[in-house]
């Protein structure tokens, strides 16, 4: 089971993940310290433009699915939706425990770092066995 986890997918995930972390997280940075949007809406924004950048370079590229249908369109947004909210309930609260004597700015911009590996890790399964998944 392990070994069909992580197989040839699991190596150009993390291409397209390089590619698509650089471009989300300039714009969540940009809008948290730029445009001073708050931490939600600054990581929501790098989830939403990242996620329609991910949902092409993952169906076609990383899982190679070429059917056309709403059901993939579906089951993404599902799994983006899962995946950030866990992402980001738990990557606040944990980085505000681990880091007490920081500004609230520097512990939200480390919280979105934080959330960034978790909900990628969760990224990764979901995608593999929910979204794209071979039937």
């Amino acid at each position: 089971m392990m070994k069909r986890l992580f197989d040839s997918t699991a190596v150009r995930f993390v291409l397209v993940g390089i590619v698509n972390t650089l471009f989300g997280a300039g714009i969540m940075f940009v809008f948290y310290n730029c445009l001073h949007l708050n931490y939600w809406l600054s990581s929501a924004s790098n989830y939403l433009f990242g996620s329609i950048l991910s949902y092409f370079l993952n169906k076609y590229f990383t899982f190679e699915c070429r059917e056309r249908s709403a059901k993939y369109i579906l089951r993404f947004i599902v799994n983006i939706l899962v995946c950030y909210f866990v992402a980001y309930s738990v990557a606040k609260p944990l980085i505000a425990q681990l880091i007490t004597s920081t500004s609230v700015s520097v512990q939200e911009n480390v919280a979105m770092l934080a959330g960034m590996v978790i909900f990628t890790v969760l990224n990764y399964f979901g995608q593999k066995l929910f979204a794209f998944k071979k039937e």
